[in-house]
């Protein structure tokens, strides 16, 4: 399948877009400042996905990663200055070792659960950019790389803290090379989902933590001194990650009752990914154990096994899960967890149950919407 590079932040629109509308001018301009460099990222990416994506030459699919850290000293031109090969000697700079070892962290997942050779599964080098531009609140994944700010330590702290954020959006380009869900609607929120999925196995499997003792949230340590609230999202309970004057109340929906009809985020594919999410939680709870031997295999199974559209709707993905729960594990406790995990946030699983659900199915990146 080809690839589309994607333009993917961790920082959903919605929550920039309330800082931006702060009465406090630090906290406006500062908030405009990153939706402007998203914009200006985000256009990037989009004539490179026309122009085609720089093709990168020497990938080997290998058991070792190829890991690449650069600093951008602030500055906004990319990659930046190279300042870690892999299996060069650890420096000072911390955020470059965290970004480090993060891809790493990433890479071994893959590896070691799914048998995948890093993103593209052909061995494709991992690299990242640290200190991106000034105070930037945000990370990204911009089809060839990663690139992280600092944070304003305020607000938001730096943004190789938590491991998890480095998968999600790792997973975006591992997303890209397989099932290409397209940025938009509910293919756009899956997309979203199965980063947040895969960057929490990220984070369970590098603290060997079993579904019970996880925390399922995305982006914890994150959020600055200042803000009331745990993390970005929560996949266990979906809505209550944050509450806080800045930010705003977390607006994701954890079942199909509260589904979110927006043109905003393009569709709300970083709100509506609340209710994926919460199925990916419930049947990793009911299996027990760890949940990238059970949940994400299956999880993993639809997304790379060819049959799932890049304008999936949920009840598309949700059938698909089922089958490869019953294609995998047989008629047993899996797939029994499967069918109920969606049945509680309100998908249906049988072909004809959904006609009264919304369906706001994918459109060509641009369409509608600002890509995150």
């Amino acid at each position: 399948m080809d690839a589309t590079p994607t333009f993917c932040t961790i920082i959903p629109p919605h929550v920039l877009d309330k800082l931006a509308t702060s009465e406090d001018r630090a906290l406006s301009d500062l908030a405009r400042a990153t939706l402007e460099r998203d914009s200006f990222e985000r256009t990037h990416r989009r004539l490179t996905t026309v122009i085609g994506a720089a093709s990168i030459a020497g990938a080997v699919a290998s058991d070792q990663p190829r890991r690449t850290i650069y600093d951008a000293k602030h500055g906004t031109t990319l990659p930046g200055r190279k300042v870690r090969g892999e299996g060069d000697k650890e420096g000072k700079d911390l955020t470059a070792v965290r970004a480090y070892k993060a891809l790493g962290a990433t890479f071994e997942l893959y590896l070691k659960a799914f048998k995948r050779h890093s993103i593209d599964d052909q061995g494709l080098p991992l690299n990242a950019t640290v200190h991106f531009s000034q105070r930037y609140n945000n990370a990204f994944w911009n089809g060839e790389q990663m690139v992280f700010g600092d944070g304003d330590g305020d607000i938001f702290l730096d943004f190789t803290l938590p491991v998890d954020v480095i998968g999600h959006e790792l997973t975006h380009g591992v997303t890209q090379y397989t099932a290409n869900l397209t940025y938009f609607g509910q293919p756009g929120a899956l997309n979203e989902s199965m980063s947040d999925v895969f960057g929490s196995l990220v984070k369970q499997y590098a603290l060997q933590q079993s579904a019970d003792q996880a925390d399922w949230l995305i982006g914890a340590g994150l959020l600055g001194p200042t803000i009331q609230g745990d993390a970005l999202r929560s996949m266990k309970a979906p809505g209550t990650a944050y509450d806080d004057p800045k930010l705003g109340k977390d607006p994701q929906p954890a079942t199909m009752d509260h589904y979110v009809s927006t043109g905003r985020d393009n569709g709300g594919v970083h709100i509506n990914s609340g209710i994926p999410n919460h199925a990916f939680y419930l049947v990793a709870e009911a299996l027990g154990g760890y949940a990238w031997e059970q949940a994400g295999q299956i999880w993993y199974d639809v997304l790379t096994g060819g049959q799932i559209s890049p304008q999936a709707s949920f009840a598309d993905f949700a059938r698909l899960t089922v089958s490869a729960a019953q294609t995998r594990y047989g008629d047993g406790e899996a797939h029994q967890a499967v069918l109920k995990a969606w049945s509680q946030v309100g998908v249906p699983t049988s072909t004809g149950n959904g006609a009264d659900l919304p369906r706001q199915t994918g459109q060509p990146e641009g369409a509608s919407g600002r890509q995150g």
